[in-house]
């Protein structure tokens, strides 16, 4: 699903400059040991980490190609012992990149790196929740503030004499006016959140545009945010490719563990999550609104555990049911999920993060889809043209069409089929034939589906729901609203399937144009 983060996307071409420009040569051997697995000797990966730790890398492109190196090597670890050394060194990155230059790691690419900063303009939910648990270390930036003159209805609000300047004066100092009707031991943003009350809060917030810095601690950087201890799965063998991955096998492999957290643990995954997400500039819908009495944990095996959850009656939308989760490798976060079901169908959003894209990815994703047959019921998913690279630069960089075309799903556009044709039948007959960014794009103006085992094939070919959602005449809406409001989305989903007749009607309006 398309993210809320406006940045652009650049991590191919940044991490690409960034292998360029470091001087230090032992962190390409280094990095080298992401693809030696199955290789016996493991010694020589550890001797490297052991010199890596002793050793000071002093400019900037060489510390955040090191961090996400150790990174990938403690999600996927050899070794107990690469493990422990990985982890060693990045608890101590705070050190390392004092005194270099700032400005590289605040690259939405590579942020939340210990000891470096980052300033972004989060919702009202997000800013909260950061308030809450990390105090001071999470402020307005006043000086990275550039629509800084958006606070003024807001500050008008809360501080009435503040109207003496604001909207007649030029450059109001609204730092001031704020840090003034507040005791020193609070910042800026606790004390604005704290005033904010009711349901137009958050819209007040967001209309600020209010721009935050976070000065991120060691302890909760991206080198050190882990689950609790977890049992380590060590890869000695190769790791699992693309083509070693079946999707039909997978959504026939026995059910995953699955299990609902407490209150209590619910809320610290939860808390977690949010952290993950917040750190990569990213904001999920379900991550924002999840339901706390809802959450559960899947042991997908390999060292891969999924958190997921759904989001309370009062966030639902009005037809689609909508679940959230985040993946971890070896209590490492490594991406996260999205998906928005009805009936059979569910539309998926799959992120990986960067750092661990050379890992095990076709094989979480096919892991990812069983767990959400089995708990939804769910047979047929669609991936959207942003995911494929409809305006997501990052998707076409990476080839993301071709990952989902290898992992069986078809376009449902017939223009689109035939150029997916046109070329596969090239790379059959041309070796090392790579399609070209113009035809990605092309290829990726329309939606892919994968049907599994009994799943009526082009039934959800051409449907989209905002084109139910455009007629307003909703059937059986009062039974859908009354099922929103009660238990889980789920129960929902369920109560769908054994509506054949429902389906019928909604599939037919569904493929009206628009």
């Amino acid at each position: 699903m398309k993210m809320p983060n406006k940045r652009k996307q650049r991590t191919d071409a940044f991490f690409a400059t960034a292998a360029k420009k470091t001087s230090v040569p032992f962190l390409q051997r280094l990095a080298e040991w992401k693809g030696r697995f199955g290789d016996p000797e493991t010694g020589e990966l550890e001797r490297l980490l052991e010199r890596v730790a002793r050793t000071r890398v002093r400019d900037a492109a060489g510390l955040i190609r090191l961090h996400e190196t150790l990174l990938f090597l403690r999600a996927y670890p050899r070794t107990d012992r690469v493990a422990r050394v990985a982890d060693e060194i990045l608890s101590g990155f705070a050190d390392r990149v004092a005194g270099v230059d700032p400005e590289p790691f605040e690259d939405p690419e590579i942020s939340g790196i210990a000891g470096t900063s980052l300033g972004a303009v989060f919702s009202y939910e997000v800013a909260r929740s950061l308030a809450r648990r990390h105090g001071r270390a999470i402020d307005i930036a006043w000086d990275r503030y550039d629509e800084v003159d958006r606070i003024g209805p807001l500050a008008a609000r809360l501080i009435p004499l503040s109207r003496e300047d604001w909207p007649v004066e030029a450059h109001v100092p609204f730092q001031r006016w704020i840090a003034a009707a507040h005791p020193r031991r609070m910042s800026d943003l606790v004390w604005l959140l704290d005033r904010l009350k009711g349901p137009e809060a958050a819209e007040r917030y967001g209309a600020a545009s209010v721009t935050l810095s976070w000065k991120v601690a060691p302890r909760i950087s991206r080198g050190s945010m882990r689950l609790a201890a977890r049992k380590l799965f060590c890869h000695a063998e190769p790791l699992l490719k693309r083509g070693e991955v079946s999707l039909a096998r997978e959504l026939e492999a026995a059910p995953i563990p699955v299990k609902r957290l407490g209150r209590k643990a619910a809320r610290r995954i939860l808390d977690l999550i949010m952290d993950t997400s917040a750190m990569r500039f990213r904001e999920l819908y379900g991550f924002s609104h999840p339901d706390e009495s809802r959450v559960f944990h899947a042991d997908a095996g390999r060292g891969v555990e999924i958190y997921f959850f759904g989001v309370p009656p009062q966030w639902r939308l009005p037809l689609r049911a909508y679940h959230a989760g985040m993946f971890f490798k070896n209590g490492v976060p490594a991406g996260y999920v999205e998906l928005l079901s009805f009936f059979e169908r569910a539309e998926v959003g799959f992120n990986l993060y960067y750092t661990f894209r050379e890992g095990e990815s076709a094989w979480i994703y096919a892991r990812l889809l069983r767990l959400f047959h089995e708990e939804l019921g769910v047979t047929c998913f669609s991936v959207d043209p942003y995911q494929i690279g409809d305006q997501n630069r990052e998707a076409i960089d990476s080839g993301a069409f071709w990952f989902y075309r290898k992992m069986g799903f078809r376009p449902t556009d017939p223009a689109i089929a035939a150029l997916t044709a046109r070329e596969e039948k090239r790379m059959r007959e041309t070796q090392g034939y790579r399609s070209s960014p113009r035809t990605l794009k092309r290829l990726a103006r329309g939606y892919m589906i994968y049907e599994g085992a009994g799943a009526e094939r082009g039934a959800w070919d051409g449907f989209t729901i905002r084109n139910v959602a455009m007629r307003g005449e909703i059937p059986g809406m009062a039974r859908i609203a009354a099922a929103k409001r009660r238990g889980d989305e789920a129960q929902y989903l369920r109560m769908l399937q054994r509506d054949p007749q429902l389906r019928a009607q909604f599939l037919k309006l569904g493929r009206r144009e628009e």
